[in-house]
């Protein structure tokens, strides 16, 4: 079993370049796997390894000044997660594209899972899905807002043309893990929206704590590794990945005319062209003739 671990935090890093390569080595003397991404506002990412090698890297990141705080969460995958371990350097730790963004300042009212259903069930509250319609598409809270963005990046532009629908409304966001609520509540503070909340660690918290009996949530949730989804309790779901175009398709999809293993799916066959799926074709080819040879490419990540 693979102990999984979903992570990030908003501080302030001054050698974030140095910090890239002592992560990087850690990481690898450690036998982790995943990606981590850095930035001057923080750290981000999911990392996967055995439980005590997990122990010791959450350590090891608490112990970098301004990172006592860590928020994370742990679940476990009998399949590896990642193929390999890479630390990058970004401009921001997830991409919103607002410079003025500082969850550090302040950031929304948070509420714990044992309180989101109340949230859910006033009428006086509007909940807003912030993750992207992908993600959205197989699983969320019942009644939620879908502002059908296919990046973060165009939330801000969502919010800016329907905000007059949500005037005198309290407003409540969710994501997977909470951080893009620390920026989506901070940006809505920004533009005069003081009445604004988020679920506290996100949907994989609430799935992990709250009985599937009394839980509103529907579907699956969307996480960024080889599980593909998971749902209550975080039990890995039934969804993989179309490695076209990334995104989660079901068992019975491969059934379908559209899909061609690594090439294509019904999500995606009118939106590439031929020179696409023969280099897909290609890419697929070689994915197998590594395995042959035993080596670890891609390993996990499409379950074959």
């Amino acid at each position: 079993m693979f102990t999984i671990v979903a992570l990030y935090h908003f501080t302030r890093f001054e050698n974030h370049f140095e910090l890239r390569e002592l992560l990087q080595k850690k990481c690898e003397q450690l036998g982790i796997c995943g990606s981590l991404l850095l930035a001057t506002e923080g750290i981000n990412g999911t990392i996967a390894g055995t439980n005590d090698s997990i122990e010791k890297i959450l350590s090891y990141i608490k112990n970098i000044p301004g990172c006592a705080n860590l928020e994370y969460k742990k679940s476990v995958s009998k399949l590896p997660p990642f193929p390999r371990m890479k630390v990058k350097l970004k401009n921001e730790i997830v991409t919103m594209g607002q410079p003025n963004i500082d969850p550090k300042a302040r950031v929304g009212h948070y509420v714990d899972p044992s309180d989101w259903n109340k949230m859910l069930n006033d009428p006086d509250v509007v909940v807003i899905d912030t993750r992207n319609e992908y993600e959205v598409d197989i699983g969320t809270f019942k009644d939620a807002i879908n502002p059908h963005t296919s990046s973060f990046r165009e939330f801000p532009a969502w919010w800016e043309k329907n905000k007059k629908k949500f005037q005198n409304k309290r407003i409540a966001m969710f994501c997977t893990g909470g951080i893009r609520c620390e920026k989506s509540t901070n940006y809505l503070i920004g533009q005069g929206v003081e009445n604004v909340s988020h679920l506290k660690g996100g949907i994989l918290k609430y799935l992990e704590e709250t009985p599937e009996k009394k839980s509103e949530w529907v579907g699956d949730c969307f996480v960024f590794d080889a599980r593909v989804s998971v749902g209550h309790e975080l039990k890995e779901g039934p969804h993989e990945l179309c490695y076209a175009c990334r995104q989660p398709i079901l068992p019975k999809d491969k059934e379908r005319a559209e899909y061609e293993h690594g090439v294509s799916c019904h999500k995606c066959k009118s939106r590439t062209t031929e020179v696409d799926k023969s280099r897909f074709r290609e890419r697929q080819k070689q994915i197998q003739l590594s395995r042959k040879r035993g080596q670890k490419h891609m390993v996990g990540y499409d379950r074959n």
